[in-house]
C-alpha cells in the first residue's frame, strides 16, 4: 500500500491501549494521547491524568469474532464511492448534496459553506484507504477553509462534526493545519459556555463577534462534546476545552430530580427546566447519555463513569417496559415518574450498547429489528404499543448499523453482521440514486417516496459503521477504537502498511 497523503502530511499515529470499541466496552478504559510537543499530562487539571492503567497484561484482548468477509466490505467500499462521487460532481465544496435535483445546499449558514462533507468524509477515505481522496480533502480544506464568520452557527453540530472531523482527519494524517483549524474554531465557540452563567452552552455563537443566541437548549445539545473538546485539550494542552464541556455536564447532572431522572430542555441562563418530560433514550437526550460513558472510556474519568451508571439504573427502573416480547423505554415525568408517552425514535437504538450491559443492548437491537423486518427501512418514529409509524421518513439514519457494529465486536454473535447486511441491501434498494443516495419521505409507500437530500453524516457514518463490521481494516485498531457519536475515530487510527507489508 503506497500512502499518497499530501506531501506535508506525516502520520503520528498515538499508540493506544485498553479494549474500547466504538461506544462499546470490552475492557479497561485507556488514557488519551499525550500533547503536542511531546510533554506528559502532568501539567494537566485531573481529568486528564494517567487515573487508569493499561489493561491488565494477564486480560488481554481476544476478539471472539468471525473472520473477515472481503466481499461484503468491497461492495460497502463501492457504494460509499457512488455516494462520495455523486458528491464530488454536484456539490464539491459546499456543505451537502441534493443527489436528485443535481444541486446543494449549506447547511450552518446560507451565505458560507464550510465543506461538511468533506470534513465528515475525511477519516472514512482514510480508513477505506482511499488516499487519493483524503489527499483531494485536505487540499481544499487547507486552500479553502476559513471560520472566521459572520455567521450564527450551531454549537453542537459544529463541535460532533466539525470539531470531531477535523480532530479525526489530523489522527489519521498529523496534517498540522487541522490542528490548527480546530483550535480557531473551538475558541470561536467557547463563548457558548463561557458567556452562560450556569456553564451550559448557549445553543448558537455566532463565530466572527461571539456573541451568543438561543438559551433554551436540549440535554444532547448541551451534553455531546466532552469527546471532541476533550480530545483537543490532550492534543493542544489547553484544558480549557474539556474544562468548558465537563462544567456543562456537571450543571445538568446536579438538576437531576430525587429519582435520578432528567427533563428533555433547560434554560442555561436559569438553569430551570422548561419541560417536565424525560425521554429516555430518544432524541434530544440520546447522546448526552452516550458522553457521560465517552468520558469514562477515553479519558478515565471517574465522575462520569459514577453519572452514567446512576441514569442508566434510573432509566432501567423507572422507563424500560415490555411490550409484545419487545423491550421498550416510555416517557415519563421526571419529578414523579408518572406515564407521557410511549413514542420511540429510531436514533435511540445505540445508547444501550455503549455501557457494556450486553444482555439488554441486545434486546432493545432486537425490537429495532423486528421494526426494520416489519418496514424494511426503519422510520423515524414509532408507537412501539403496535409498532405503528408516527413519522414515515428515513433520513439516511445510521444508528442501526452503529449498534450491529458495537454488538458484533462485543459478543461475536453474527446475528449482528447478519442484520447488518439486511440493513445495507435496503439502503442501496431504496436509497440510491444516480446521483448518490437520498433520504426517504415515506416508508410505508410502495416504491419508496424518496426526497432530495444527502446529509452530510451519510459520509462519516453509514458506511463507515458497515464497513468496520465486515472488513478487516488494517488503518483501525478494532481492540482500542474508539469513535464519536457522529462516527469520528478518536482512539484507534493505525498507520498505513508499507508496500507489500502485512
Amino acid at each position: 500500500m503506497v500512502n499518497r497523503l499530501s506531501r506535508r502530511s506525516v502520520l503520528r499515529i498515538p499508540a493506544a491501549v485498553g479494549g474500547i470499541t466504538a461506544g462499546g466496552f470490552l475492557g479497561a478504559p485507556a488514557c488519551g494521547v499525550a500533547p503536542l510537543g511531546g510533554g506528559t499530562d502532568s501539567h494537566l487539571p485531573k481529568p486528564f491524568a494517567s487515573r487508569v492503567g493499561p489493561p491488565d497484561p494477564g486480560k488481554p484482548f481476544v476478539s471472539r469474532v468471525g473472520p473477515p468477509d472481503p466481499w461484503k466490505a468491497r461492495e460497502i467500499r463501492a457504494e460509499f464511492l457512488h455516494a462520495w462521487k455523486g458528491y464530488q460532481r454536484h456539490a464539491w465544496g459546499h456543505d451537502e448534496l441534493l443527489p436528485v435535483s443535481g444541486g446543494f445546499r449549506e447547511f450552518f449558514s446560507d451565505r458560507y459553506s464550510v465543506g461538511l462533507s468533506i470534513i465528515e468524509a475525511l477519516d472514512t477515505h482514510y480508513v477505506m484507504e482511499l488516499d487519493d481522496e483524503v489527499a483531494r480533502c485536505l487540499e481544499w480544506i487547507t486552500a479553502r477553509l476559513d471560520f472566521d464568520l459572520d455567521a450564527e452557527f450551531p454549537v453542537f453540530e459544529a463541535i460532533i462534526r466539525l470539531v470531531g472531523g477535523l480532530l479525526a482527519g489530523y489522527l489519521a494524517t498529523s496534517e498540522q493545519d487541522l490542528l490548527t483549524m480546530c483550535v480557531d474554531l473551538a475558541d470561536r465557540l467557547l463563548p457558548a459556555f463561557t458567556r452562560s452563567p450556569t456553564g451550559m452552552p448557549y445553543r448558537h455563537v455566532n463565530l466572527r463577534t461571539g456573541a451568543v443566541t438561543g438559551s433554551t437548549v436540549p440535554l444532547a445539545e448541551i451534553g455531546t462534546n466532552l469527546l471532541e473538546f476533550g480530545m483537543l485539550s490532550q492534543l493542544s494542552g489547553d484544558s480549557r476545552y474539556f474544562q468548558a464541556s465537563k462544567r456543562a455536564l456537571e450543571a445538568v447532572v446536579k438538576r437531576r430530580s430525587s429519582l435520578d431522572l432528567l427533563g428533555t430542555t433547560l434554560n442555561v441562563e436559569t438553569g430551570a427546566w422548561v419541560d417536565r418530560v424525560d425521554i429516555a433514550l430518544d432524541p434530544p437526550a440520546d447522546s448526552f447519555y452516550e458522553y457521560l460513558w465517552g468520558g469514562w472510556a477515553m479519558f478515565g474519568d471517574w465522575d462520569c463513569l459514577r453519572w452514567f451508571q446512576m441514569f442508566d439504573a434510573s432509566l432501567k427502573k423507572h422507563l424500560a417496559e415490555r411490550v409484545g416480547g419487545l423491550l421498550w423505554f416510555k416517557q415519563a415525568d421526571f419529578r414523579t415518574g408518572a406515564l407521557m408517552g410511549r413514542r420511540q425514535y429510531s436514533l435511540a437504538v445505540n445508547v444501550l450498547a455503549v455501557g457494556g450491559d450486553n444482555p439488554l443492548a441486545e434486546e432493545y437491537y432486537r425490537s429495532w429489528t423486528a421494526v426494520q423486518e416489519k418496514y424494511t427501512v426503519i422510520p423515524e418514529e414509532i408507537d412501539y404499543i403496535h409498532l405503528t409509524v408516527l413519522t414515515p421518513d428515513n433520513m439516511l439514519r445510521p444508528e442501526y448499523a452503529n449498534c450491529a457494529f458495537d454488538l458484533y465486536w462485543q459478543t461475536g454473535d453474527p446475528f449482528y453482521r447478519a442484520t447488518s447486511w439486511s440493513y445495507f441491501q435496503n439502503l442501496k434498494e431504496h436509497h440510491r440514486v444516480p446521483g448518490g443516495y437520498t433520504v426517504i419521505t415515506d416508508v410505508t409507500k410502495r416504491p419508496m417516496a424518496k426526497g432530495d437530500y444527502c446529509p452530510a453524516y451519510v459520509f462519516a457514518e453509514n458506511f463507515k459503521w458497515l464497513y468496520l463490521t465486515f472488513a478487516d481494516a488494517p488503518r483501525f485498531d478494532y481492540a482500542s477504537g474508539y469513535l464519536s457519536t457522529e462516527a469520528k475515530i478518536l482512539r484507534g487510527l493505525q498507520p498505513p502498511l508499507p508496500p507489500g507489508g502485512k
